[in-house]
Formats: structure tokens, C-alpha cells, sequence
């Protein structure tokens, strides 16, 4: 037995890396995605509570596959299924440490959790739970819900898995391209709440934004050819970089152009530059190598005046023809008032009125509420900081736009 520190982050780390890697094991080996996954949470809190106090095991990883297995056999046993199987089941079990395959399945369970037969609510909640290791408790309080409502969501997602027949296989061809894009797409809303909550007193939830960085390098040290994958993790990386600078000791939101870079976090927009540039070297640009190459404009400028508005404008309007979004107009209608003023923003802005997604959305309100202070009309501004305000349900934000709205009124 070793001897970590086991409430360090080291050992927590160490439990939700190993986690997939097991689930992997024994999906592959017994079928019964749920079962599997229900087993494995069990020997992770197993672990949570000996480890502690004995140590870690010399293998962890075959440790947690003998408790785990051993947990499917009574749940097989008392579920009275698949009788014909159980003593197969109960021989590797005792096999234990000595037969660990060596071969890692997190992206095919990547792939399971982000089956195209559930919502992307229930994509996120499995892929937290079967492959980054948190529990349900843990995943409850990231989206500020009850554990009993993540529970049932977590618990539906898993029947409409086994509903569907899925097979523990990565797919092929075009359907595994696609089922790629969603996996990226649900890392990406993941990143997203961590780094802007959309609820609740604080601004980020760092530890949400830090999973879904490790699980994006998981992605990418399996697929390291893969330029969006490598766009993905460099865009999360040159983002993440500015998190201690974007907030006040109080919690109160710091915007970008009055952000102090000197506390941007160097060593990741380093790597996050360096798999720009590589990634924007093949001939084909997604949108992930698109945003990850805006964000690294912005890096690379040592001040908000010194930032280089007319790429990032230009940048803004090819991700806007590859994967038209009206956030991607909005954001660009920020980029073009930069170059030509803020009426040429809000004039662009206003394609976006007859959007129903963007409908009363506080981001349309905010910006439109800058842009026109920025012209010199303060009461639309003061108007518009207001409604944003009351349209979104972040407490920080809140109190940025109504700090903003009083401001005018001074």
C-alpha cells in the first residue's frame, strides 16, 4: 500500500481517472452499461472511505475492478439475472488485480453517454457521472438542482441507453464523426457553465470548467490528430487562462477590456497557443480551431487596446458562415463595433431581433445596452443594462449590469 495525501486533489484526481477506466473494463467484459456503472460508483466511495485509512493500493485500478465486480455478482445475484453468467463473473472477479486489461475505453464511453437518443441535459449528467467520476451529489450541486432530481435524470438516461441496444464499440465511418461532434459539443457546454455559471452567486464554478478540460485531453491524447479536438482543448485552455482575473475578491464580474492580464495564467495560453498554431495548420477549419484562434487574438495582445479587432471581426465572420449561431453574430457585432463603430454594431445586431432564440436573452440586451453607451445614448443604455439584468439568473451578473445601469445615472 502507498501512502498519498488522500484529501488532496492528488487523490481525488486519482479515483476520477481510474473510474472510466474500470466502468471501460467491465462494460466490455459483462454488457450492463447500468449495472456497470451503478457497481463502479460503489467501489469509487469504497475507496473514498478505506483508502484513507489504509492507503492506496499498489495496483488502485485493479483494486477498484475486483470491488466493483464484485459488486455487479450481488447485484446480479439479488436481481436473480443471468444466472448461466454469475460464476463466469465471480471467476474474474477473484482474478482481481492480475487481469486488468491494459487498453483504455474512455472514448467509447465518451461515445455511450452521448448517445443520440438523449437530450443534451442527460448527455452532460452521464458523461459527469460514468466518466468523470463525480457523483450524483456533486453533479446536483454544479447545476443547482436537487440530487434526487439528478438521480432520476441520470437513472432515465442510463434505461434509454440499454432501451436503445447500444453495443460497447466505437462506431464507424460518418456516424463516428458525428457522434464525435457531440461528444466535443458536450465537453464544450460543460466548459461553458463551469467558466459562466448561468445561475446562482458565483460567476464560474472553477471545478466544472477543470473537468472538462481533463476530459478534453483525454480526448485529445486518443485522438491527437484530430484538429478539433485540439481546437476544443486549446479554446478551453486560452479561456480558463483568464479566471483569476475576471472577478473582484468580492465575486463581482470583471470585464474583459479591464481585466489586469498581467494575472492571465501564462503557462496555459502558452499550450493553448501552441495547439492553435498547429491545429490551424491543416486545410480544413471547424469551429473549435475558429473560436480557440479568437481567443489566442486576444491573448496575444499585452493590453484591450493593443488587441488586433479587425482578425478577430474577420475571424467572427468565417465561423459564422461554417456554423452559423446567433451568438457568433453577437459576438461579432461586438468585433465590428471595435472597427467601425458602435452603430455598425448595433445595426448588426438588430438581425438578431427576430431570432426567437435569442428573444429577450440577456447577452442581446447586455450587448445592445453597451453599444449604446458606447454611441452616447445612455438612457437606451441605462434601459437595456436594466432588462439584462433582470433577465438572467446569475447573481454576478446582476450585479455587473446593475452596477453598469447605475453608473449612467449618476
Amino acid at each position: 500500500m502507498t501512502d498519498p495525501d488522500p484529501g488532496s486533489p492528488g487523490f481525488e484526481g486519482l479515483l476520477r481517472e481510474l473510474a472510466p477506466q474500470v466502468l471501460g473494463t467491465l462494460v466490455r467484459r459483462h454488457g450492463q452499461f447500468e449495472s456497470c456503472e451503478d457497481a463502479v460508483q460503489e467501489a469509487v466511495l469504497a475507496a473514498a472511505v478505506q483508502w484513507p485509512a489504509e492507503g492506496v493500493p499498489d495496483n488502485p485500478r485493479g483494486w477498484l475492478t475486483a470491488v466493483a465486480s464484485r459488486r455487479l455478482i450481488d447485484q446480479m445475484r439479488s436481481e436473480h439475472a443471468r444466472r448461466e453468467r454469475e460464476s463466469a463473473v465471480a471467476t474474474e472477479a477473484e482474478a482481481g488485480a492480475g487481469d486488468v486489461p491494459d487498453s483504455d475505453d474512455t472514448l467509447v464511453l465518451l461515445f455511450l453517454c452521448c448517445h443520440p437518443t438523449l437530450t443534451p441535459a442527460s448527455q452532460t449528467a452521464l458523461t459527469l457521472r460514468a466518466v468523470g467520476g463525480l457523483t450524483t451529489a456533486e453533479i446536483a450541486r454544479a447545476f443547482l438542482m436537487p440530487e434526487a432530481t439528478m438521480a432520476a435524470r441520470i437513472s432515465r438516461a442510463k434505461q434509454r441507453i440499454r432501451a436503445a441496444g447500444s453495443t460497447f464499440a466505437l462506431p464507424e465511418g460518418a456516424e463516428r464523426e458525428e457522434r464525435l461532434r457531440v461528444v466535443l459539443h458536450v465537453l464544450y457546454l460543460i466548459f461553458n457553465e463551469g467558466y459562466t455559471a448561468s445561475s446562482g452567486a458565483e460567476l464560474h464554478r472553477a471545478d466544472l470548467a477543470r473537468e472538462a478540460i481533463r476530459l478534453v485531453r483525454m480526448v485529445h491524447a486518443q485522438l491527437p490528430d484530430d484538429g478539433e479536438v485540439a481546437g476544443l482543448l486549446a479554446l478551453m485552455l486560452l479561456t480558463h487562462a483568464r479566471r483569476d482575473a475576471r472577478t473582484t475578491p468580492s465575486g463581482d464580474l470583471i470585464p474583459l477590456d479591464e481585466q489586469d492580464r498581467g494575472r492571465w495564467d501564462r503557462a496555459l495560453i502558452d499550450e493553448g497557443t501552441a495547439l492553435v498554431k498547429a491545429a490551424l495548420a491543416e486545410p480544413a477549419l471547424g469551429p473549435y480551431r475558429l473560436q480557440a484562434a479568437i481567443a489566442a487574438t486576444h491573448a496575444d495582445a499585452a493590453t484591450a487596446e493593443e488587441t488586433d479587432w479587425r482578425q478577430v471581426h474577420a475571424l467572427y465572420l468565417i465561423l459564422e458562415r461554417i456554423a452559423p449561431n446567433p451568438m457568433v453574430t453577437l459576438n461579432r457585432a461586438i468585433a465590428l463595433a471595435e472597427v467601425e463603430g458602435p452603430d455598425a454594431g448595433l445595426g448588426l445586431l438588430a438581425t438578431l431581433d427576430e431570432d426567437e432564440r435569442m428573444a429577450g436573452h440577456h447577452r442581446l440586451l447586455s450587448v445592445r445596452a453597451h453599444l449604446l453607451e458606447k454611441a452616447g445614448d445612455a438612457e437606451g443604455a441605462y434601459e437595456h443594462y436594466r432588462r439584462a439584468a433582470k433577465a438572467t439568473a446569475s447573481l454576478a451578473e446582476q450585479r455587473y449590469l446593475d452596477s453598469r445601469a447605475a453608473r449612467l445615472k449618476r
